[in-house]
């Protein structure tokens, strides 16, 4: 009879004495390409002694065949049941029903889970007592998000391109090309948010020769963007009047706010998105965490966008799925740090060790350990600190 998985053991800060097992399931969201790992990650894991499963074509959407896991040392499984059938989990999007299934006391998911927009995951969860680590919330002490920051360069990049696309009058928008030709006027930008996102998609914007506005509430940031940016851009202090002018006026409004963990502040009313033009667009990259913009609703990349008073709306939260390539390499590059961490030293004792990794646990044995999660969902909370004790 074969032993059912092993649960990652946690005394102390040494070592472990057998293998911890990890596995790689293929993703299940629409048009979901990427993946939880690439050959380079199985090769460091495999090389400290672990093992790592595959199930089988998790790969293929970001151009990974079985055989180049197989050559760095992983095993391929016929099945999602036994790629979960393991210590700790590796993905890219959080656990969709079907997946719920394969939940236990113990098991480790390590995955983005923006479980502020998540109420049924987030109960499942802790009803089954799973060890959930959110990549979203990982974050240094300089208030940084090192596993969340490579998808918000993707997305920032990409919320410009699908705009400019969504302009098309063939798409539903009002014919208008960002970086108008002479005689004519350029496309209006507005991006909400100067972080990450936001940065990106003004590098992208700015290339194709819009007018770009960003409104953030940071006077530092928005300093730092004049200076990277010069006179191609125009900063404006977020506040409800500045935001009303802006995108009233705006072609494309892209919403890039973020507080870590949290649901997105709703930033542009109903009201305001039915004041725009007819045929503008917005796009929401903080979807995933509830929208900054009222009617703002999750899409998928088969249906990505709808109309709300004439103004067309693209809100995939797994936008950088759809370049795959790009993606998978970007974001496995950061996640394989703290996945070694949690594979060689286990969950508790890595997070006693790094507070960045403990900033990340979600839920833990059956409580909530992210406040603005328990926050959202009116869950009771428990500080990470005393949950590892």
């Amino acid at each position: 009879m074969t032993p059912g998985p092993r649960r990652l053991r946690d005394e102390g800060a040494g070592c472990y004495a057998h293998r911890v097992k990890i596995g790689v399931p293929r993703e299940t969201k629409t048009r979901e390409y990427r993946v939880g790992m690439t050959p380079a990650g199985v090769r460091q894991l495999v090389a400290s002694g672990h093992e790592v499963v595959v199930e089988a074509g998790a790969g293929d959407g970001s151009g990974i065949a079985d055989r180049h896991y197989v050559q760095a040392g992983a095993a391929i499984v016929p099945d999602a049941a036994s790629a979960w059938a393991a210590d700790m989990v590796m993905k890219v999007k959080e656990p969709l029903p079907p997946e719920f299934r394969f939940f236990r006391e113990g098991l480790v998911v390590y995955t983005y889970l923006h479980l502020a927009a998540e109420p049924t995951l987030t109960r499942e969860l802790c009803a089954r007592k799973v060890r959930a680590v959110a990549y979203e919330t990982i974050q240094l002490p300089d208030g940084t998000l090192p596993l969340l920051r490579p998808m918000s360069e993707v997305a920032g990049r990409m919320a410009v391109q699908v705009g400019a696309t969504c302009l098309e009058k063939e798409r539903g928008g009002k014919g208008v090309l960002l970086g108008g030709v002479a005689g004519t006027r350029r496309g209006r930008v507005v991006i909400l948010g100067g972080g990450v996102v936001g940065r990106n998609a003004a590098t992208i914007a700015i290339g194709m020769g819009a007018q770009v506005t960003i409104l953030d509430v940071q006077a530092k940031r928005m300093g730092y963007l004049e200076d990277v940016f010069g006179s191609s851009i125009e900063t404006l202090y977020s506040n409800p009047h500045n935001v009303e002018e802006t995108v009233r006026r705006a072609d494309l409004v892209i919403g890039a706010v973020l507080i870590p963990g949290a649901v997105a502040p709703k930033l542009v009313t109903e009201t305001l998105v039915s004041q725009m033009e007819k045929g503008s667009v917005v796009v929401d990259v903080a979807v995933d965490q509830g929208g900054c913009i009222e009617t703002c609703r999750p899409t998928n990349h088969d249906h990505p966008t709808y109309e709300v008073h004439g103004v067309v709306h693209y809100c995939v939260p797994n936008m950088p799925g759809a370049v795959a390539q790009t993606s998978t390499w970007a974001l496995t590059n950061t996640t394989i740090e703290y996945a070694q961490k949690i594979a060689d030293r286990g969950l508790v004792a890595a997070a006693r060790a790094d507070a960045a990794l403990a900033a990340g646990i979600n839920t833990f044995d059956g409580v909530v350990t992210c406040q603005p999660v328990a926050r959202a969902h009116a869950l009771p909370y428990r500080a990470i600190s005393a949950a590892l004790e």
